[in-house]
């Protein structure tokens, strides 16, 4: 069987996609993977957790060696790259978090106990302090078990009428989770306004919402307390890293919450390599050519789908999903009689080499080769087209 070197050989060069360049510098001295038995594959997913997100950018990974080579105070080093991020995103203060999650957790005890160093000391017990966070019903998801590890209650409201009866005296914060704005009834900036005129902290997690490069600034111009990103995702920063920025006395309290000191969100660490790291993504990717990454990630969308165009019963378009994860993705349709959508994810993952597409594909295929590498998307291209030729 054809390995994956070989292939790669016979490929023309194409364009790289500034947004996927390889992250490691020099052959690796032992194949770690190998000797664990672990299997790498091509990424034409996306930047999911569960697929280890994305690759670090050089710069990050060369400002990870450079941290792991010296002691310093880790306040310091959360201070000094907190303050460079803020200037960089036009905000009074920033800190690197444990992700974006873990900055859900930060931030919530923030808007809860604040500074004080006896109601920060007594979370997740809320009693007596400010403990409903007010959400949309529609807004509902996953990570909200980061909101409520502090300790509060979950307020759901539908209309902004509804929302404003719903604030009181327990209210501590406001939570809008940004990729659910076409669904809720309350809009991103309206939702930042009713905040200010309610006197209530508001908190927008865009954990997943660039690019566009805008977004990184947007949410905080429309008056945001809080600004959240995932480092991991498309900022390709350290995966285990995220942002918060905002309000200064806001992020002071939340520094005060979580690592290095003794409370809730002690488990929420993030060290000197991760912080430094998380810095350089930042000014790295606002340095980015985004118009030339984009046009490179439609032209290995557009080389997939005029590879497969030949196979009977094949259908595709591209979308491009309007927040979250706003690049090309191509959805494929064929007649199922002949090889399901499973089937082929399962034969893809199989083969040599492995790849991974979008794991929420049920009623079609979904291909994001965005996190792909110089030649990837060609090989995607060949093993679907292999695939779905002999079934068709």
């Amino acid at each position: 069987m054809p390995n994956r070197r070989r292939f790669l050989k016979t490929i023309p060069a194409v364009p790289a996609l500034a947004a996927a360049s390889p992250a490691v510098a020099g052959p690796a001295k032992r194949d770690y993977f190998k000797d664990l038995g672990i299997r790498p594959f091509i990424n034409a997913a996306g930047s999911y957790t569960t697929l280890t997100a994305s690759l670090m950018m050089p710069e990050v990974v060369a400002a990870i060696e450079y941290a792991s080579k010296s002691f310093v105070r880790l306040n310091e080093v959360q201070d000094a790259c907190g303050k460079r991020i803020a200037e960089l995103l036009g905000a009074e203060a920033a800190m690197v978090t444990s992700g974006a999650a873990g900055a859900l957790t930060c931030g919530t005890a923030a808007c809860v106990a604040g500074k004080d160093q006896s109601k920060i000391a007594r979370l997740p017990d809320t009693t007596g302090m400010k403990n409903e966070v007010i959400i949309q019903k529609s807004h509902r998801y996953g990570y909200d078990h980061s909101v409520r590890a502090v300790g509060i209650k979950m307020i759901e409201v539908e209309t902004k009428e509804e929302l404003e009866r719903a604030v009181n005296e327990r209210t501590a914060m406001m939570l809008f989770f940004n990729d659910a704005d076409p669904r809720g009834q309350i809009k991103v900036e309206e939702f930042a306004q009713l905040g200010k005129k309610l006197n209530v902290p508001t908190m927008n997690d865009a954990a997943a919402d660039v690019p566009p490069l805008e977004n990184l600034t947007k949410y905080l111009k429309m008056g945001y307390d809080l600004v959240i990103f995932s480092g991991g995702k498309n900022i390709r920063g350290p995966q285990s890293a995220g942002i918060m920025f905002g309000r200064k006395d806001l992020i002071e309290a939340a520094k005060l919450n979580t690592s290095p000191y003794g409370t809730m969100a002690r488990g929420q660490k993030v060290n000197k390599e991760e912080i430094l790291g998380m810095m350089v993504a930042i000014e790295t990717y606002m340095k980015k050519d985004h118009a030339a990454e984009m046009k490179e990630a439609e032209r290995r969308v557009k080389y997939i789908a005029d590879t497969l165009r030949s196979i009977p019963t094949l259908q595709s378009r591209v979308v491009v999903p309007p927040i979250a994860n706003h690049v090309p993705h191509l959805h494929l349709k064929w007649d199922y009689s002949k090889i399901t959508v499973q089937e082929v994810i399962k034969k893809l993952r199989e083969g040599e080499p492995a790849i991974e597409v979008t794991p929420s594909s049920r009623e079609e295929l979904i291909i994001n080769p965005w996190p792909t590498q110089p030649g990837e998307a060609e090989i995607v291209a060949k093993r679907l087209k292999e695939i779905l030729s002999a079934k068709a």
